[in-house]
């Protein structure tokens, strides 16, 4: 019996032992694979990590390309003729691998003829056929060289013609040229590269219009974090106040990076000035249609553009300090009215503006008398809009009258001069029409003439709402609403007048 029982007792021992190595290989195996899953999740934490900050730097990377949108065309060599030039030259003749030398058996001639005569024979025409398919292959590149030669000389000569026509101050290639610099202008991924541009032989000036950035263009989200609890990469917001003068310093960098572009791309004599307009495309939320308002319009003159240190100095008042119209609050689309109006027609003075009308059945303005030209005003303005037409004394000669219409331009009494012109019309006789809008408690003014207005005179027109109605659109006008065909008055110069043009073109002192 007392053997039974210790047998027995050894036998529960030997269980109890073996149930507890089980249970601690458990626990071990437990043990692994808590480790291994907290293991598996510092990592995965990790990687998280490691992509919010790749997110944040990124973000930080793209901010910063916008905040040295203009520092960047600093840097960058001026545009010019020479860089548009082609300059690569057919490579040398380079044969396939299998043609680079003949086979060895020719060297090998008196090895192989020792050896077979036959086998001399068929090495022989080998080496002929390679030299055939030699042939071939130099043919056919030095065809390929000659065409690539011949483009190149084209493209050439086609550049040198617009290059003399750019010294020549031809407005085609002046448009051209500049048109050529912004379209080679590189800006970061997300900028639209829309833009129009014209150019002015009698101001010396360009005028650009300019699609700017989308408010979108500026991330509202300032950098990424990893938050554990949540297991989620969650944005850190930037302020709408930050979002909003990040916006409205990248456009004027914008504005401000044309400006230089263009002014040193271009020579003096040309070019003296440079009207920006700045819009942007996007969609009215209470419409639904597209809208295109401007955010940004400057005029400005070289001599003072040339004054700023755009390297160091902020973009907003860079552009105060040339009297540029900046929306107050451009990330909300408040619009701004532009010195000059984009319109083609207002630039398109085509040749046949100089033609006689004795050489067609067309009537030519300037040479009207001064009934005809009153009548033929008169009946313009009416076919418009305008209600009531009372003449006044002309001063100078031409027509002056005031009209009024609740649809004729700004609506109300507007007082109307029209003049027979054949040169520029300047800065003084727009702001003798200002002070006679005064003596008539005019709403509005409009002056028309059968030239054009230099660029003093734009501006100013500006700010005191005047309409100006240069040849080119009075003829689109008489087109458009009595169907006469007519001729203006002189074109502008062609070609700069090196020492004969002293419009300086500068606008007045602002407040």
């Amino acid at each position: 019996m007392a053997d039974d029982r210790d047998e027995w007792l050894r036998q529960l021992r030997h269980r109890i032992a073996l149930r507890r190595e089980e249970e601690q290989r458990a626990r071990e195996a437990a043990k692994v694979v808590t480790e291994q899953e907290r293991e598996r999740l510092r990592c995965y934490q990790e990687r998280q990590q490691s992509a919010a900050a790749r997110m944040s730097a990124e973000l930080i990377q793209y901010i910063q390309q916008l905040d040295h949108v203009l520092l960047a065309a600093l840097g960058v060599r001026p545009f010019s003729f020479d860089q548009m030039r082609p300059t690569s030259l057919p490579p040398s003749f380079k044969p396939e691998p299998h043609l680079n030398a003949p086979i060895p058996a020719m060297d090998r001639y008196e090895q192989v003829l020792t050896e077979a005569r036959t086998l001399y024979k068929r090495t022989s025409n080998s080496h002929q056929q390679w030299l055939d398919e030699l042939n071939v292959a130099h043919s056919a590149y030095d065809r390929q060289a000659a065409e690539q030669r011949k483009r190149i000389a084209e493209v050439n000569a086609r550049l040198d013609q617009m290059r003399a026509d750019f010294n020549a101050g031809r407005p085609a290639a002046l448009r051209w040229f500049a048109f050529m610099v912004l379209e080679r202008s590189k800006y970061p991924t997300g900028f639209p590269k829309t833009f129009q541009v014209a150019y002015r032989p009698e101001n010396r000036d360009l005028v650009v219009e300019f699609e700017l950035p989308p408010q979108g263009i500026v991330p509202e989200v300032r950098a990424y974090r990893y938050v554990k609890s949540r297991d989620a990469i969650e944005p850190l917001r930037r302020s709408q106040k930050e979002v909003k003068q990040r916006y409205t310093k990248l456009i004027a960098r914008v504005a401000l990076r044309t400006l230089h572009e263009i002014f040193t791309s271009t020579p003096r004599g040309l070019v003296e000035a440079i009207v920006f307009n700045g819009r942007v495309r996007t969609i009215d939320q209470v419409t639904g249609k597209e809208v295109r308002p401007h955010l940004l319009s400057v005029g400005a003159e070289r001599a003072k553009f040339e004054t700023l240190d755009l390297t160091n100095s902020s973009p907003v008042p860079c552009l105060k300090r040339l009297n540029a119209l900046v929306s107050p609050n451009p990330y909300d689309l408040e619009a701004v009215e532009p010195f000059i109006t984009f319109d083609p027609k207002r630039f398109d003075f085509s040749d046949d503006m100089d033609v006689a009308s004795g050489l067609d059945s067309r009537r030519s303005l300037p040479k009207l008398s001064p009934t005809e030209f009153e009548h033929l005003i008169r009946e313009l303005f009416v076919a418009m809009g305008a209600e009531t037409w009372t003449a006044l004394p002309p001063k100078d000669g031409g027509v002056e009258a005031v009209a009024t219409s609740d649809n004729l331009f700004f609506g109300g009494v507007c007082l109307i001069q029209a003049k027979q012109s054949s040169g520029p019309v300047d800065l003084e006789a727009v702001s003798a029409l200002a002070a006679a809008m005064t003596d008539h408690n005019a709403t509005t003014g409009v002056l028309v003439a059968t030239s054009w207005f230099d660029r003093a005179g734009e501006l100013f027109a500006r700010r005191n709402k005047i309409t100006l109605i240069n040849g080119a659109e009075l003829k689109h006008l008489f087109k458009e609403h009595l169907d006469i065909d007519v001729v203006p008055g002189t074109a502008p110069p062609t070609q700069v007048r090196p020492s004969g043009n002293r419009q300086s073109g500068r606008p007045g002192p602002v407040a």
